[in-house]
């Protein structure tokens, strides 16, 4: 199978993606065998890209591992680095990425939350300004309590008080001097 080619933009974008991985597969000290190869296949098709530990050998030495290895399998070398090849094969059927579309509302729409949004009410200033008119309305047209008209009634005496209050003071002016008409 021959080795796939990539544009310089396209290895860069693979570097930059692989950077955060970690090696999958471990050449150890046998080199290259065929059970390592069927384990690079198996990991290239599952993940496309893929880095590969090789340990103990010479830098040209590895560099011919990472050149077998791409003409075998038919994968693009992406880098060599150290002693870690990152290695690059696209899937046959590569699924288009899956973007979320996030509703963005505008700094002038109100928000509406999710539950609300889900049930597909949607939510307008014009309607907001309408309740907040219908709620003030409301509330003016209640029957608002009455303010307390002081009554001349008499604090019972059962209750104590301590002396020198204004309760006690009050009430003991109003007990003692019964009004007449």
């Amino acid at each position: 199978m021959p080795k796939l080619e990539i544009t310089s933009q396209e290895r860069s974008a693979l570097r930059a993606a692989a950077h955060s991985l970690r090696p999958v597969v471990m050449i150890g000290d046998k080199g290259l065998t065929d059970a390592v190869l069927k384990e690079i296949d198996s990991n290239l098709t599952a993940h496309a890209l893929i880095k590969v530990r090789v340990a103990g050998q010479e830098r040209d030495v590895r560099e011919d591992m990472l050149a077998s290895i791409c003409d075998q399998l038919s994968c693009a070398p992406v880098h060599h680095l150290g002693k870690i090849l990152i290695l690059h094969r696209p899937q046959a059927a590569e699924p288009a990425p899956v973007m979320e579309t996030r509703a963005v509302r505008k700094p002038s729409e109100p928000y509406t939350p999710k539950k609300q949004a889900a049930s597909g009410a949607k939510r307008t200033r014009k309607d907001e300004k309408q309740q907040r008119a219908a709620r003030r309305k409301a509330a003016d047209t209640d029957a608002k309590p009455a303010p307390l008209a002081r009554s001349r009634t008499t604090i019972p005496s059962s209750i104590p008080r301590r002396s020198g209050s204004a309760l006690s003071l009050r009430a003991g002016a109003r007990r003692t001097t019964p009004r007449s008409r």
